[in-house]
C-alpha cells in the first residue's frame, strides 16, 4: 500500500515524477523534495519510504526542515559504500554551514563541533581515541548492577497503580539516569542536560536546547577535571589526548546525545513489540524468542536513529547515476536501509546485519553498553510484570515527529495491580 498524500510533503518546483538522475545535480537543484519533519512521516515512515523507493531508487530529495535541503539515502549497499568511504563523504559540516541561515533551526544539531561525530582524518581520530577510551572503562558487571537498582524504584513507583506510560515514567528515567552514573553526573546537572538534549531532537527551540545542555556539562567538566572518578568524564578529561575543555563539552554532548534518546527510543520499541507480537508472548513467560532477539528486530525494522549518520561530500559525486552537490547533508536512513528489499526479508532472528549502529569509522562505539542498558531495562520490567498489555489500540499510538528520530510520544499500558519489588 502506498503512502497516503498526506504523509508526503513534497516542496513545490517540480513534478512528483522527476526522475533521480536530476536528484541534487549540481546544475539543476530546484525538483521536488519531500518534507520529512512532518506528523505524517512521523505516523507511516515505513509507507513513506516504500514509496520513495518506487519514485526515487536509493537515493531521495528531501528536506530535513524547510528550506534545508538534502539527499536521503534509502539503499543498504549504497550506505554501507558511503559510509566506508570517508574521502569522499567526511563527515565534517563546516563548509555547508556556511551556506544556511544563522537561525536555521538544524543547526545546533548538525553544525560542526570538535567532537568524533562532527570531523574526520586526525581530528575524528584524536577524539575517537579519547571517546572510546572512556567508554571502554566502563564495567559492564558493575553496569549491570546499576540499571536494576535505577529500575527497581522506577517499577515500585507505578507496579501498584496497575497503569503506566513507559515512556515517561520508565524508559525516559532509565536512560537519563543511566548516563548521568556513567559520565559522574549529579542528578541536577543531569536534569538540564535531558532537557536541552530533548529540544534538540524535537527541532522545538534547539539553539536555547544546545545553551541549556551546555552550561551544565562545562559544569561537569570542571568538577571532573579537579576530582576525578571513575566515569567516562574523568577517563576522557585526564586522556593522553589532552581534551580541551571545549572538546571536553562536545565529546560529552555528543554521549548524551547517544545515550539518552536512542536508549529511550530502543526499550520502548522493543517493549511495544514484546508486548504486541504473540512470539514473545505467554504473559512474556512462554514466548519463543528472547529480548536480545527483540532488540535485534527492532534495530532492523524501527531503530531509535531512523535517519541519521550525515555526510557532506566536498566535491559533486556520482553515485547510483545521480549527481550529489558538494557540501550538502547525504543523510543515511539507516530505518529503510535495514528494510531495503535487496537484502531480503523473512525471519531475521540472529541477524546483526542491521546499521542500526552506523558501519565505518564513525560507527558506534558503544553498542555493548547500549545493549547492556536496554536488555536488562527491559527484562526488570518483564519479570516484575510479566501480564503487561497496551491501555490503547496500537493504531492509536502517537509518534513525535522529527527528521532524526523514531519515537513514541507516550506507551501507556496496564497491568494486574502489584506489589513492590524490594529494593537491590
Amino acid at each position: 500500500m502506498t503512502t497516503p498524500r498526506s504523509a508526503l510533503t513534497v516542496v513545490p518546483g517540480g513534478s512528483a515524477g522527476c526522475p533521480v538522475q536530476h536528484l541534487g545535480s549540481p546544475v539543476d537543484t530546484d525538483g521536488p523534495r519531500i518534507l520529512l519533519d512532518t506528523p505524517g512521516f512521523a505516523a507511516d515512515p515505513h509507507g513513506t519510504y516504500r514509496d520513495m523507493r518506487q519514485r526515487y531508487g536509493s537515493l531521495v530529495p528531501i528536506e530535513l526542515s524547510p528550506g534545508v535541503p538534502a539527499t536521503l539515502v534509502i539503499g543498504y549497499h549504497t550506505a554501507l559504500r558511503i559510509l566506508n568511504d570517508p574521502e569522499h563523504f567526511p563527515a565534517d559540516p563546516r563548509f555547508w554551514q556556511g551556506t544556511v541561515p544563522a537561525d536555521c533551526p538544524l543547526l545546533p544539531m548538525m553544525q560542526w563541533y570538535p567532537n568524533a561525530l562532527r570531523n574526520a582524518g586526525n581530528a575524528h581520530l584524536r577524539y575517537r581515541q579519547a571517546y572510546t577510551a572512556a567508554i571502554d572503562g566502563i564495567d559492564l558487571h558493575a553496569l549491570h548492577t546499576t540499571v536494576e537498582k535505577i529500575a527497581i524504584p522506577l517499577i515500585n513507583d507505578f507496579c501498584q497503580t496497575g497503569t503506566a506510560d513507559l515512556v515517561s515514567q520508565y524508559a525516559f528515567p532509565l536512560a537519563f539516569d543511566a548516563i548521568n552514573r556513567m559520565v559522574g553526573c549529579s542528578a541536577e546537572l543531569g536534569q538540564r542536560v535531558a532537557t536541552g538534549m530533548a529540544a534538540l531532537f524535537d527541532n522545538v527551540n534547539p539553539a536555547w536546547g544546545m545553551d541549556h545542555l551546555s552550561q551544565a556539562l562545562m559544569e561537569l567538566v570542571q568538577l571532573r577535571r579537579a576530582s576525578p572518578g571513575d566515569d567516562v568524564t574523568s577517563r576522557m578529561a585526564h586522556h593522553p589526548a589532552k581534551l580541551t575543555d571545549e572538546e571536553m563539552l562536545y565529546n560529552l554532548i555528543s554521549f548524551y546525545g547517544a545515550g539518552i534518546e536512542p536508549q529511550q527510543n530502543l526499550i520502548s520499541n522493543t517493549l511495544l513489540l514484546m508486548i504486541t507480537d504473540h512470539r514473545f508472548g505467554g504473559g512474556m513467560l512462554g514466548g519463543s524468542l528472547s529480548t536480545r532477539d527483540a532488540l535485534d528486530e527492532v534495530l532492523f525494522k524501527d531503530p531509535p536513529l531512523a535517519n541519521y549518520a550525515i555526510t557532506y561530500p566536498r566535491q559533486p559525486i556520482l553515485i547510483d547515476n545521480a549527481w550529489l552537490p558538494a557540501n550538502q547533508p547525504v543523510v543515511i536512513s539507516l530505518s529503510a536501509c535495514n528494510n531495503d528489499p535487496v537484502i531480503g526479508g523473512g525471519d531475521r532472528t540472529g541477524n546483526r546485519s542491521h546499521l542500526a549502529w552506523s558501519a565505518g569509522p564513525h560507527a558506534c562505539p558503544a553498542r555493548s553498553v547500549a545493549y547492556l542498558v536496554v536488555q536488562d531495562a527491559i527484562d526488570q520490567l518483564l519479570d516484575a510484570l510479566p501480564e503487561m498489555r497496551l491501555a490503547v489500540d496500537q493504531n492509536e499510538l502517537s509518534w513525535r515527529p522529527g527528521p532524526f528520530h523514531r519515537a513514541m510520544a507516550a506507551l501507556p499500558v496496564t497491568f494486574p495491580a502489584s506489589p513492590p519489588l524490594n529494593l537491590v
